[in-house]
């Protein structure tokens, strides 16, 4: 079995082996505390000159790493943690996201933004957000949320060796999640798309990243009452073919999206949008509805968060509710 981060090591590994043009460029990549497992040994094993530690600039790394993109490199850049990637938007939103669309297809930007999720453990506002709705509104960048340990290798892999500049957000809150992986296949990122990861009866859940686990988990509960629920994973947020969901709603007649963002122009209402402009009002048997974050700040401490991050209780109730 390989865990989430080991494939996330995997994918590097892989990469670094069989691409010379690759290399990775952040902040704490020699630390474990930056990025945990996910990178372990690997300046050791490939040097200092394809793992590059930088100093606290994500403006000037993300610069950089565009420019080596542009010059024909396949860099990696790692952000830690996605809250300060924010730092690094006008490279990522305004310089790699239009560069094709400005020169043309033949001057792509081949960077890959890995930005990691931290939650939880009284991090406070402004170490605890996803902010993946703001790189999916984006023309130009593929955004990849990883929920499962292949797609965290494979996802990676397909994401690097895309032409196109990629965010890719893998969150930490997976990390343990473990599975059997086959050997290493490059796909093709554009011919990637929701991944029907459970079948049910009643309701179909849709969800992206962890979400995605807490949808696996609650449908499990919803099972012991009776309830049969699908489960579908987006995988590759922007952008989106809905075809693989509004295909199983039009089965189920019944809609939960979850997501770990905030419902104001979020993913789950985009999907709810989405679904809703192709059914008629006659195939769906209950309204559309969506368990996001509380339109609030992360809080700091551990009794608030228990009732500020939803859980798989939470999106129980949310099945039960749009079943009834």
């Amino acid at each position: 079995m390989t865990t989430y981060a080991a494939a996330i090591l995997e994918a590097h590994t892989y990469l670094l082996d069989n691409h010379a043009d690759v290399f990775v460029i952040g902040q704490g990549l020699w630390s474990p505390w930056y990025v945990g497992a996910t990178m372990d040994g690997l300046d050791t094993k490939y040097g200092q000159d394809r793992i590059i530690d930088t100093p606290v600039s994500e403006q000037a790394t993300t610069g950089a790493a565009v420019g080596a993109a542009l010059m024909g490199g396949r860099p990696i850049v790692v952000h830690p943690r996605v809250d300060f990637a924010v730092l690094a938007m006008d490279q990522m939103v305004n310089q790699a996201a239009k560069w094709s669309g400005m020169f043309g297809d033949g001057h792509g930007v081949p960077a890959l933004f890995r930005t990691i999720i931290n939650r939880g453990g009284s991090q406070g506002a402004q170490h605890s957000q996803s902010l993946h709705s703001w790189f999916a509104h984006i023309p130009g960048l593929r955004v990849i949320m990883p929920a499962t340990a292949a797609d965290a290798r494979d996802l990676l892999i397909a994401g690097v060796l895309s032409n196109d500049p990629v965010v890719y957000l893998d969150d930490r809150w997976c990390y343990e999640a473990e599975e059997e992986l086959p050997p290493v296949t490059e796909l093709d990122l554009a011919s990637i798309k929701p991944a029907a990861l459970r079948d049910g009866e009643d309701i179909t859940i849709v969800a992206n990243g962890f979400s995605t686990q807490l949808a696996l988990q609650a449908a499990k509960l919803a099972d012991e009452e009776g309830i049969s629920a699908s489960v579908i994973d987006l995988r590759v947020i922007n952008p989106i073919d809905f075809t693989p969901v509004i295909d199983d709603v039009r089965r189920t007649g019944r809609l939960l999206a979850v997501d770990g963002g905030w419902a104001s122009c979020g993913m789950a209402g985009e999907v709810l949008a989405s679904v809703v402009e192709e059914l008629q009002p006659k195939e769906l048997m209950a309204s559309p509805t969506r368990r996001t974050l509380p339109f609030a700040s992360a809080p700091s401490g551990q009794s608030l968060e228990a009732d500020y991050y939803p859980s798989a209780e939470m999106v129980l109730s949310d099945i039960r509710r749009v079943v009834s």
